[in-house]
């Protein structure tokens, strides 16, 4: 079992101003081209933090609750979910999403966690 890489995930109200703080008008971290409109609005930044690794930040809107979340990549979403379970956690899942499995735990301070691994393509 091995973690691959780390995402973070913030929507709320205060993402535009956060992206614009880490990304190219503050601290320099490049933000991947997401193919939104360039019509002056704020879609959302997805920052490149290494191999596998990014943050990303969201707009809060009516349909999109303010919310962040600790995305772990591992090489094997199965294999930590059993992990987990014999350690007395309990993983919800998985769901098959985006080419990944997916499984979800709320962390004792009520921080949302994912695991996941691409999905097994069989």
């Amino acid at each position: 079992m091995k973690v691959l890489g780390i995402r973070w995930c913030q929507v709320s109200k205060d993402a535009e101003a956060l992206a614009g703080f880490l990304g190219t008008a503050g601290l320099g971290v490049a933000p991947r081209d997401l193919g939104m409109p360039d019509d002056g609005s704020f879609h959302g930044a997805v920052l490149p933090a290494g191999e596998g690794s990014w943050m990303e930040f969201w707009p809060s809107s009516e349909g999109m609750g303010e919310m962040t979340m600790l995305q772990i990549v591992v090489d094997d979403a199965d294999a930590f979910a059993a992990n987990a379970r014999a350690n007395g956690l309990d993983p919800k899942g998985p769901t098959d999403a985006h080419g990944e499995r997916i499984y979800m735990l709320t962390a004792p301070n009520g921080q949302m966690i994912s695991f996941q691994s691409k999905a097994d393509p069989a």
